[in-house]
């Protein structure tokens, strides 16, 4: 096999972009974030989303699917792909509320 085929053995986020919400202003829906996947590949629309589970990472609805039909545009099917983005968001979403936390005071 070529080497540019190993680039895309793995899957990995090389950007991430989140822009957080006001507290109390979309729910539990705390931010909007975008990713980029091996420099290549661009995802928006990804919210954070405060569970009661804590938080974790919703995808892009279809806007064509409502209620029990609703459908995600895109979303990872393996564990070790979703866990990945997950946690990379999340640490970026962390990194995010601390500064506007601290921009607050």
């Amino acid at each position: 096999m070529s080497k540019e085929s190993n680039q895309f053995d793995r899957l990995v986020v090389t950007n991430v972009d989140v822009y957080t919400f006001k507290e109390g202003t979309l729910g539990c829906i705390k931010a909007l974030a975008s990713i980029i996947i091996n420099d290549q590949f661009v995802i928006r629309g990804l919210r954070v989303m405060d569970g009661e589970n804590g938080l974790f990472v919703g995808y892009p609805n279809d806007p064509f699917y409502k209620g029990e039909n609703m459908k995600c545009i895109c979303q990872p099917i393996t564990r070790q792909l979703r866990e990945h983005i997950e946690n990379v968001v999340l640490e970026k979403y962390q990194e995010k509320a601390a500064e506007t936390e601290d921009d607050d005071d």
